[in-house]
């Protein structure tokens, strides 16, 4: 099993910058790519970024090109996403993931972002 707990959401301006933090434990060796979805109100999850556990390629979304950056801490197990630029449609409940293969198998419950303008 894996676990796979974030923190790190809040209420924020637009412009303004959160980070989120993703801890994993338990059985996470192998694992490919661990990364980043969100869920607004209304709306399907979707993918916003990922990087690959052992050699760090990052793939992001068009829409948050430029603003956020996914990076990793082998050490610690953890896995970050830095959010600048922070507009109201980015307003969502963001959940970790980790992935072997071609599968997400494993999510975190999820950290509410919200964005005021």
């Amino acid at each position: 099993q894996v676990q796979l707990v974030e923190s790190g959401g809040g209420l924020v301006q637009a412009g303004g910058s959160l980070r989120l933090s993703c801890a994993a434990s338990g059985r996470t060796f192998s694992r490919d790519a661990m990364g980043w979805f969100r869920q607004a109100p209304g709306k399907e999850r979707e993918f916003v970024a990922q990087v690959t556990w052992m050699v760090g390629t990052t793939t992001y979304a068009e829409s948050v090109k430029g603003r956020f950056t996914i990076s990793r801490d082998n050490a610690k197990n953890t896995v970050y996403l830095q959010m600048n630029s922070l507009k109201p449609e980015d307003t969502a409940v963001y959940y970790c993931a980790a992935r072997w293969g071609r599968n997400w198998n494993y999510w975190g419950q999820g950290t509410q972002v919200t964005v005021s303008s």
